[in-house]
């Protein structure tokens, strides 16, 4: 979908060539004249578009508007969140009519966060999955322009969200593809792709490599797949590099069956999904090969299935990790934190300002927040409140949960340095608690998207959750790292007009004598 940000006010916004406007109507006084906006006020006054966000009123054909639909959409109090409501049911109640051409303008001043919240929604509500259907029927909207106030003041928050409504599709396509069609060795075709993009990197390593590294926890889940594993790295340059870079890890688990400890048949079909971390980070790295920020990143992948034959890892191996740290399978379905620790301790080579995990990781996160919110678990508390902050900002939230090291006493055991899993209570902290063992050198954030990754039922597929998280997070510690840079660079060149206004004096005193 092809994203315009122009200067409109309503009166323009009805002369704009489109199929469908939607005007967003905030609760704030209405001044405007032209006769949409004064149609919009009475209906609002009468009680017809009631302040609530994602309420509606449906207008045929008014007079003085070139677009044959227009639909007023209330968004309460105009911030993020209600404006997000606002345009998802109003895009959802456009597209029956298969507009090609939408024009969303703004009633009353937006802030780049509103207008930011407007053009994902909006990409969310329209998203059309076609890869893998024979009679596709894409997304009927080809363009979608969003008028507001003054262009100018938001066209930064613009252009940010329109490169993460790149990533977020990225992901979501990723996620929803069939695992046939999703193997390990075609999502590393997916992120040598991402290379084309400026200053972005790929190195694709196999089975000898991995073995080679001393992976050995990752190579025992790829053992039982006739599909051979891969681990991916990801590099984005964006600043020196004396800057020590980001790291995300996505777990990419194509398949999960549970192996020998076999998941039940039902929903099982999901379990694609069990690579959606890993598609996080090749969304995050087509959103920043757009906006070309001045931070460095690394993206590491660890990708297999984990299925069942001969030569499946089984309850009660014991792998050694990379670390030399000796793992006790008690259960082959908790799987992904045995690919993810390897990964974790290759990440300390880069030397890192901050890792951060990204994975499907365990029911119980599921059970304790649902699909609202990810689950964050961090070492560090700048890095938590980053990501928290990050979170509300972009409409992709967290919500931090303890790390208290009582939680780790059930994954002792009697034959190795660990267990791989510990009791049902707890369980996505357990999980939590093991990973946190692989990162002691090092700040990190592990983020439990399995409630929040996809959708189950009518509306099933892939959400792109967390790339506008892990997209607002970095781009904020571009803006920090910038402002500081500025700032040495302020002291510095303050230092050298210091030293000369000193050096005058001096210099002029050696000549009087």
């Amino acid at each position: 979908m092809d994203f315009q940000l122009k200067t409109l006010t309503v009166a323009q916004a009805a002369a704009e060539k489109s199929d469908v406007l939607i005007v967003l109507v905030g609760s704030a006084p209405i001044t405007s004249k032209d006769p949409l906006s004064v149609l919009a006020a009475s209906a609002r006054k009468a009680g017809d578009l009631p302040d609530k966000a994602g309420k509606l009123l449906g207008l045929y054909r008014p007079e003085d508007v070139v677009a044959g639909r227009v639909v007023l959409a209330a968004i309460g109090d105009g911030k993020p969140a209600s404006v997000r409501t606002g345009v998802v049911a109003a895009v959802n109640a456009a597209k029956a009519q298969a507009p090609k051409r939408v024009t969303l303008a703004f009633a009353q001043p937006a802030d780049g966060a509103a207008v930011a919240a407007a053009v994902t929604a909006a990409a969310d509500a329209s998203y059309v999955y076609t890869t893998t259907k024979s009679k596709a029927e894409p997304r009927s909207i080809r363009q979608l322009t969003v008028g507001v106030a003054d262009a100018g003041a938001v066209s930064a928050a613009f252009d940010e969200a329109r490169a993460t409504v790149r990533g977020i599709e990225l992901a979501k396509e990723w996620g929803n593809r069939p695992a046939n069609h999703a193997t390990p060795t075609l999502l590393g075709e997916a992120a040598k792709e991402l290379a084309k993009l400026p200053n972005v990197k790929c190195e694709v390593l196999g089975p000898k490599e991995v073995e080679k590294l001393g992976m050995g926890s990752f190579a025992a889940v790829a053992q039982g797949s006739a599909q051979p594993l891969r681990f991916i790295v990801l590099r984005y340059h964006g600043a020196p590099r004396s800057q020590a870079p980001v790291v995300l890890v996505g777990k990419g688990i194509t398949f999960d069956t549970g192996g020998v400890s076999l998941k039940p048949a039902a929903e099982m079909d999901e379990m694609k999904f069990d690579m959606c971390g890993a598609a996080s980070v090749l969304g995050t790295f087509r959103a920043l090969g757009d906006i070309q920020p001045a931070i460095n990143v690394v993206g590491l992948i660890p990708s297999c299935e984990n299925m069942n034959d001969g030569r499946a890892v089984k309850p009660g191996d014991v792998v050694t990790s990379m670390s030399g740290q000796t793992i006790e399978v008690l259960n082959t379905d908790a799987e992904g934190r045995l690919i993810l620790c390897d990964a974790l301790t290759y990440a300390k080579r880069f030397e890192p300002a901050a890792v951060i995990d990204i994975a499907t990781l365990t029911g119980a996160c599921v059970i304790a927040l649902g699909g609202v919110r990810s689950g964050l678990f961090a070492s560090d508390d700048t890095l938590a409140a980053a990501l928290e902050a990050a979170g509300e900002a972009s409409q992709d939230r967290c919500w931090r949960m303890p790390l208290d090291d009582d939680y780790a006493e059930g994954l002792k055991s009697n034959f190795a340095d660990v267990a791989n899993i510990a009791g049902r209570a707890g369980g996505a902290i357990t999980a939590a608690k093991f990973l946190q063992r692989f990162t002691s050198d090092f700040a990190w954030a592990h983020l439990d998207i399995a409630g929040t990754a996809w959708k189950s039922g009518a509306a099933k597929g892939s959400t792109g959750r967390p790339v506008g998280l892990l997209v607002s997070y970095l781009m904020g510690r571009a803006g920090s790292a910038d402002a500081a840079g500025k700032a040495d660079g302020a002291k510095a060149k303050s230092g050298k007009k210091a030293g000369k206004a000193a050096a005058a004096p001096a210099g002029k005193t050696r000549t009087e004598k």
